[in-house]
C-alpha cells in the first residue's frame, strides 16, 4: 500500500511539474529582461507609455494579465507611468531589496513593475506607482460604457461588481440628489436626495449592460423600499440612473421579467446626472478592509 501512495505521489509531482513547463509566458528581449527580471529601471522619459493617455489597459509584458486602467493613470512629471490605483487583485507588493522602498510586481507571474510611493498629493488617492514602460503592454478600448447603479450601502455593490468579467473599474459615489460636491455626512442624513451609488465602467465587448443589471439585481433586495438590510434612509434606496433610451428600456425590461416572477420591485428609474465620487477612504472598501459585504449576498433571481 504505501509503495501504491508513493508511486501515486510522484506520479502527481511530474504531472505538476509537466504542467508548469507548459506555462507560456513572451519571449523578452534583453532590455525587457533586465527590468522584469533583474529589477532594473529604465531611464526616465525613455519608456513608451509615460506620455500616453488613451482609453486601454495596461498588461503585464511577461503574462498578459490586466495591470491598470487609464482612469487611473495620471501625469506625475517623474518620467515614468505613474497610476494611483492597480487592478484590483492584479498587483503585489514586497519591501525592495534596500530596504525602504516598496516594490510593486505582477501578482500572477511576479514580473517586476517598478515601485509605490504614498504621501505625495497628486491625487485624491495620494498614491503612485511608478511603472516601467518595458514591463507593460498597452490594449486600446475602443469603447466603454458606464452604469450608475444604486443598491443600499455602496460598499457591497461596489464589491460585486469589481470581481465581474468585463467591468474595468467600480467607484463609490452620490448621484440623484441637489446638492452639490456632497460628502458622507451630508448624504447620510438623508437631506441631500442623494443615493449611495456606484459607477461601473465596462467593455461592452466583453460584458452587455444586460448582464450588468442582470448581476445588480441579483446583489441586492430590489423589493426593499428606501433601504437595504439593516440600513434604511433615502440614501440606500434602489435606482438605476440611466444614461440614454436603451439602458432605460433595458431597466424597465428586467424589472418587468421580475414582477412576472412575482417579484414586487421598488427600483427607481432615473436619467443619470452628476455623479460625485466618494471619499477616497469609501473606495475598494472590503479590499482594504480585507471583508466581505454584510447586507448583500448573489441571490439567482432570474433563472
Amino acid at each position: 500500500m504505501k509503495v501504491i501512495l508513493i508511486l501515486l505521489v510522484l506520479f502527481s509531482v511530474i504531472v505538476l511539474i509537466g504542467m508548469e513547463d507548459k506555462v507560456e509566458y513572451r519571449k523578452l528581449t534583453e532590455a525587457e529582461k533586465q527590468i522584469i527580471v533583474n529589477k532594473g529601471t529604465e531611464t526616465p522619459f525613455s519608456g513608451e507609455y509615460w506620455g500616453t493617455f488613451q482609453d486601454g489597459i495596461y498588461k503585464c509584458k511577461r503574462c498578459g494579465s490586466p495591470l491598470y486602467t487609464s482612469s487611473s493613470k495620471f501625469v506625475s512629471g517623474c518620467g515614468w507611468p505613474s497610476f494611483d490605483d492597480e487592478i484590483n487583485g492584479a498587483v503585489t507588493y514586497k519591501l525592495d531589496a534596500d530596504g525602504m522602498r516598496t516594490e510593486i510586481l505582477c501578482r500572477n507571474c511576479e514580473a517586476h513593475l517598478g515601485h509605490v510611493f504614498t504621501g505625495e498629493g497628486f491625487t485624491d488617492k495620494n498614491t503612485r506607482h511608478c511603472v516601467n514602460s518595458l514591463s507593460l503592454t498597452f490594449e486600446p478600448i475602443s469603447a466603454r460604457e458606464t452604469a450608475y447603479l444604486a443598491g443600499g450601502c455602496f460598499w457591497g455593490v461596489e464589491y460585486f461588481m469589481q470581481e465581474t468579467k468585463g467591468v474595468l473599474s467600480a467607484e463609490s459615489g452620490y448621484m440623484g440628489g441637489d446638492t452639490k460636491e456632497p460628502d458622507y455626512y451630508q448624504v447620510s442624513s438623508g437631506t441631500t436626495g442623494h443615493a449611495e451609488t456606484v459607477r461601473v465602467i465596462f467593455d461592452p465587448e466583453q460584458i452587455s449592460y444586460e448582464a450588468i443589471l442582470r448581476k445588480f439585481f441579483e446583489i441586492h433586495d430590489p423589493t426593499q423600499m428606501n433601504k437595504q438590510g439593516p440600513d434604511h434612509g433615502t440614501q440606500y434606496r434602489s435606482a438605476i440612473f440611466y444614461e440614454n433610451e436603451e439602458q432605460r428600456e433595458t431597466g424597465q425590461k428586467l424589472i418587468e421579467i421580475l414582477k412576472e416572477k412575482g417579484y414586487d420591485v421598488v427600483t427607481e428609474l432615473k436619467p443619470a446626472d452628476n455623479f460625485w465620487k466618494a471619499e477616497n477612504y469609501h473606495q475598494d472598501y472590503y479590499q482594504k478592509k480585507s471583508g466581505q459585504p454584510y447586507c448583500h449576498r448573489p441571490v439567482n433571481r432570474f433563472d
